[in-house]
């Protein structure tokens, strides 16, 4: 059964896009970034009403979607519908490259979905847009993302400053001749 703005579907996890009107997403949304380990090393987002959240949503990754046709989407369970993260592509100013983006809930954490949804993501990236060259940044102490990442086949390539505060950043970077 294909869902309504599906983008993306795995064995076990269907990609789509976020719906800024719906609660259901709003609060999957307000979850997620009032995760300890969403504020720790993403940062604080300052959305805990769903009005909040039906704004980080229009104004973050349903934007981008509608602008370059790809962006975070939303990570759901094929079996139950269950949102259980986010992953996609980012384009951000600072950055010459895409960048892989992801963030998944402690409760579907360890279970390989976050790898799951990225590759698939990744291959998506390759064949239907042509992307050669993809990045990713994480925070130093993130070694699990950074242990994922390296997975895929991302080789670290330093550290880059992200605006607005300049935080150092690792900088990890995966090629489709790789893949």
């Amino acid at each position: 059964m294909m869902v309504r703005n599906e983008v993306l579907r795995t064995l076990r996890l269907r990609l789509r896009w976020f719906d800024p009107e719906s609660e259901a997403d709003q609060r999957f949304i307000i979850e997620l970034v009032n995760d300890p380990d969403w504020i720790a090393n993403i940062g604080q987002r300052n959305v805990s009403t769903c009005e909040q959240a039906e704004a980080f949503l229009r104004n973050g990754p349903v934007a981008m979607c509608q602008k370059l046709g790809f962006g975070l989407y939303l990570v759901e369970r094929v079996e139950d519908g269950l949102p259980v993260g986010m992953c996609g592509l980012i384009k951000r100013d600072s950055l010459t490259d895409i960048d892989l983006g992801y963030a998944f809930l402690p409760r579907a954490r360890g279970q390989g979905l976050a790898r799951e949804a990225a590759e698939a993501v990744l291959q998506w990236g390759w064949q239907a847009l042509g992307l050669k060259r993809v990045v990713a940044i994480v925070t130093p102490t993130n070694t699990s993302s950074i242990k994922l990442l390296s997975s895929l086949g991302f080789a670290d390539e330093g550290t880059v400053q992200m605006p607005p505060d300049n935080e150092t950043l690792r900088l990890l970077g995966w090629s489709a001749a790789q893949a």
